[in-house]
Protein backbone atom coordinates (compact mmCIF):
# COMPACT_ATOMS: atom_id res chain seq x y z
CA UNK A 1 0.00 0.00 0.00
CA UNK A 2 1.22 3.50 -0.84
CA UNK A 3 0.34 6.24 1.67
CA UNK A 4 0.90 9.90 0.87
CA UNK A 5 0.82 12.73 3.41
CA UNK A 6 0.17 16.23 2.10
CA UNK A 7 0.46 19.67 3.65
CA UNK A 8 1.27 23.07 2.18
CA UNK A 9 5.05 23.45 2.13
CA UNK A 10 6.19 19.88 2.83
CA UNK A 11 8.68 21.08 5.45
CA UNK A 12 6.77 20.50 8.74
CA UNK A 13 3.57 18.49 9.07
CA UNK A 14 3.72 16.06 6.17
CA UNK A 15 7.40 15.12 6.63
CA UNK A 16 6.75 14.53 10.35
CA UNK A 17 3.67 12.47 9.47
CA UNK A 18 5.66 10.47 6.91
CA UNK A 19 8.47 9.65 9.35
CA UNK A 20 6.12 8.95 12.26
CA UNK A 21 4.01 6.66 10.06
CA UNK A 22 7.12 4.68 9.12
CA UNK A 23 8.08 4.37 12.79
CA UNK A 24 4.58 3.24 13.82
CA UNK A 25 4.33 0.78 10.92
CA UNK A 26 7.70 -0.74 11.83
CA UNK A 27 6.70 -1.04 15.48
CA UNK A 28 3.45 -2.76 14.45
CA UNK A 29 5.25 -5.12 12.06
CA UNK A 30 3.60 -3.72 8.93
CA UNK A 31 5.93 -4.48 6.05
CA UNK A 32 4.14 -3.95 2.74
CA UNK A 33 3.86 -0.19 3.07
CA UNK A 34 5.38 2.74 1.20
CA UNK A 35 5.05 6.16 2.80
CA UNK A 36 5.82 9.52 1.20
CA UNK A 37 4.89 13.19 1.46
CA UNK A 38 4.46 16.28 -0.69
CA UNK A 39 3.16 19.82 -0.45
CA UNK A 40 0.51 21.69 -2.40
CA UNK A 41 2.69 24.82 -2.44
CA UNK A 42 6.10 23.27 -1.84
CA UNK A 43 9.38 24.41 -3.31
CA UNK A 44 11.29 21.34 -4.46
CA UNK A 45 14.39 20.28 -2.50
CA UNK A 46 13.82 22.51 0.56
CA UNK A 47 14.83 20.68 3.78
CA UNK A 48 12.57 20.20 6.77
CA UNK A 49 12.46 23.18 9.13
CA UNK A 50 14.96 23.29 11.98
CA UNK A 51 12.11 22.88 14.46
CA UNK A 52 10.79 19.79 12.66
CA UNK A 53 14.31 18.34 12.67
CA UNK A 54 14.63 18.94 16.43
CA UNK A 55 11.22 17.46 17.23
CA UNK A 56 12.12 14.51 15.02
CA UNK A 57 15.29 13.92 17.01
CA UNK A 58 13.29 14.03 20.23
CA UNK A 59 11.01 11.31 18.84
CA UNK A 60 13.80 9.24 17.30
CA UNK A 61 12.88 9.99 13.70
CA UNK A 62 15.44 11.37 11.27
CA UNK A 63 14.20 14.16 9.00
CA UNK A 64 17.65 15.20 7.76
CA UNK A 65 17.34 13.38 4.41
CA UNK A 66 13.92 14.92 3.72
CA UNK A 67 13.58 17.28 0.78
CA UNK A 68 10.27 18.95 -0.04
CA UNK A 69 8.50 18.20 -3.30
CA UNK A 70 5.57 19.87 -4.97
CA UNK A 71 2.46 17.73 -5.30
CA UNK A 72 1.88 16.66 -8.91
CA UNK A 73 -0.64 14.45 -10.72
CA UNK A 74 2.08 11.76 -10.99
CA UNK A 75 2.63 11.73 -7.22
CA UNK A 76 -1.13 11.59 -6.63
CA UNK A 77 -1.56 8.70 -9.08
CA UNK A 78 1.06 6.59 -7.26
CA UNK A 79 -0.78 6.82 -3.92
CA UNK A 80 -3.45 4.41 -2.75
CA UNK A 81 -4.55 6.70 0.10
CA UNK A 82 -3.77 10.38 0.54
CA UNK A 83 -3.99 12.08 3.92
CA UNK A 84 -4.08 15.87 3.98
CA UNK A 85 -3.55 18.05 7.01
CA UNK A 86 -6.56 20.35 6.61
CA UNK A 87 -9.90 20.41 4.78
CA UNK A 88 -8.47 23.17 2.58
CA UNK A 89 -6.01 20.73 0.99
CA UNK A 90 -8.71 18.29 -0.15
CA UNK A 91 -9.87 20.16 -3.25
CA UNK A 92 -6.32 20.80 -4.42
CA UNK A 93 -5.59 17.07 -4.26
CA UNK A 94 -8.85 16.22 -6.02
CA UNK A 95 -7.94 18.58 -8.86
CA UNK A 96 -4.74 16.59 -9.34
CA UNK A 97 -6.61 13.29 -9.63
CA UNK A 98 -7.05 12.32 -6.00
CA UNK A 99 -10.82 12.05 -5.93
CA UNK A 100 -11.91 8.99 -3.96
CA UNK A 101 -8.62 8.52 -2.14
CA UNK A 102 -8.01 11.81 -0.33
CA UNK A 103 -8.97 12.27 3.31
CA UNK A 104 -8.30 14.80 6.06
CA UNK A 105 -6.05 12.82 8.39
CA UNK A 106 -7.99 13.35 11.62
CA UNK A 107 -11.39 12.82 9.99
CA UNK A 108 -10.23 9.49 8.55
CA UNK A 109 -8.54 8.40 11.76
CA UNK A 110 -11.28 9.47 14.18
CA UNK A 111 -14.31 9.12 11.95
CA UNK A 112 -15.58 12.59 12.81
CA UNK A 113 -15.31 15.97 11.12
CA UNK A 114 -12.48 17.89 12.72
CA UNK A 115 -10.30 20.88 11.91
CA UNK A 116 -7.27 18.97 10.71
CA UNK A 117 -3.73 19.44 11.98
CA UNK A 118 -2.57 22.99 12.71
CA UNK A 119 0.45 24.29 10.82
CA UNK A 120 3.34 25.03 13.21
CA UNK A 121 5.37 26.89 10.55
CA UNK A 122 6.71 30.10 12.00
CA UNK A 123 5.88 28.98 15.52
CA UNK A 124 8.16 28.02 18.36
CA UNK A 125 9.45 24.55 19.21
CA UNK A 126 6.46 23.94 21.47
CA UNK A 127 4.08 24.48 18.52
CA UNK A 128 5.97 21.78 16.61
CA UNK A 129 5.79 19.44 19.59
CA UNK A 130 2.02 19.94 19.80
CA UNK A 131 1.70 19.20 16.07
CA UNK A 132 3.79 16.05 16.42
CA UNK A 133 1.63 14.95 19.39
CA UNK A 134 -1.52 15.35 17.28
CA UNK A 135 0.06 13.52 14.35
CA UNK A 136 1.18 10.60 16.51
CA UNK A 137 -2.26 10.26 18.07
CA UNK A 138 -4.05 10.41 14.72
CA UNK A 139 -1.57 8.06 13.03
CA UNK A 140 -2.12 5.42 15.71
CA UNK A 141 -5.87 5.64 15.05
CA UNK A 142 -5.26 5.65 11.29
CA UNK A 143 -3.28 2.41 11.50
CA UNK A 144 -5.96 0.90 13.74
CA UNK A 145 -8.53 1.68 11.04
CA UNK A 146 -6.35 0.33 8.25
CA UNK A 147 -5.85 -2.91 10.19
CA UNK A 148 -9.58 -3.48 10.67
Amino acid sequence: MNLLFVCSGNTCRSPMAEALARKIAKRRGIEDLNVSSAGTNAWDNVPATDEALLVGMEREIDLTPHRARKLTPAIVSEADLIFVMTPGHVEQVKQLGGRGKVHVIDEYASGTANQGVADPYGGDLEAYRRTADVLERELEKLFDRLAS
